[in-house]
């Protein structure tokens, strides 16, 4: 009796056959494969609920011969095995990390507590941006629940040391060393005042947008998962993030969609027709 790989084989071997033909044999050919699957489907739903009623014992064993149970899968009468819990987490922990390294940020899977709780870490810039709590249940928590329906619980796993200072007599030798500089980005003219321009400085990218002779500067990535906004669109002075629609007023910078998470701004001045931006 041929195995479960022979068979499918031979099934394959006669696709690539029928795939040589014409569209309209083709056509025949399918529309005799899906009649042919209807009526056994329409069998074997008939035969799994007598089995059913009769003895599931014998159903169950019949499901572990291999070739009774991939045709059965074929034809969605069994659900297919779930991955164990831990790579359904990492599957999901995927699908959010290049949002999160696009703003150099990045998750882990620190542990998993039965029965419905899951502790991550974020790492890199996410550790202590702002819209961490947000980039935790909006982003990754909402991933895991999708693919491990059985999590109800997304924790954040914090391991940083708690340093007490107080009275310690120390100064820190680099405090009065912190410098800052003013770099030229832009003339006036070049910025809009009906959207924004992007531009690059000291390896990072903001954005710029000016209301009459005021000029004013953001970090270039939305505060949720921190894609960027400069394909934005902009409308009565409020910017919209293209990936998720996250909102923010061009003015403050002030989020409309998540009040707590504001764009990141930098001191800007106008010297003459040109913009400067403190970094």
């Amino acid at each position: 009796m041929p195995n479960l790989e022979e068979l499918v084989q031979e099934i394959n071997r006669f696709e690539a056959i029928i795939s040589e033909w014409d569209e309209s044999q083709r056509c025949v050919a399918v529309g005799l494969k899906r009649a042919i699957e209807a009526l056994h489907k329409a069998a074997l739903t008939s035969l799994i609920k007598s089995l059913k009623q009769e003895s599931m014992s014998a159903l169950r064993h019949a499901v572990t011969d291999e070739v009774v149970y991939a045709v059965l899968l074929y034809h969605e009468l069994v659900k297919p095995p779930k991955p164990p819990l831990a790579e359904r987490i990492q599957t999901a922990l995927e699908e959010v990390r290049p949002g999160l390294k696009s703003h150099n940020g990045d998750v882990e899977l620190v542990s998993i507590k039965p029965p419905d709780t899951v502790e991550v870490r974020l790492i890199g810039t996410c550790s202590n941006c702002p819209a961490s709590t947000l980039t935790l249940s909006q982003g990754v928590e909402q991933a895991i629940k999708n693919h491990c329906p059985e999590i109800s619980k997304v924790v954040a796993f914090n391991n940083k040391p708690t340093v007490n200072n107080v009275n310690s007599g120390l100064t820190s030798p680099f405090s009065s060393k912190i410098t800052s500089t003013w770099i030229k980005v832009a003339t006036i003219e070049q910025v809009p005042e009906f959207g924004v321009l992007a531009v690059q400085l000291a390896g990072n990218s903001l954005i710029l947008h000016r209301q009459g002779t005021t000029v004013i500067c953001y970090r270039n990535a939305c505060a949720h998962l921190g894609s960027a906004l400069e394909k934005g669109k902009v409308e009565n002075g409020i910017i919209t993030c293209p990936s998720h629609g996250f909102q923010y007023k061009l003015e403050t910078g002030e989020c409309l969609t998540a009040p707590d998470v504001p764009l990141q701004s930098y001191p800007v001045r106008i010297k003459g027709d040109n913009v400067f931006v403190q970094m």
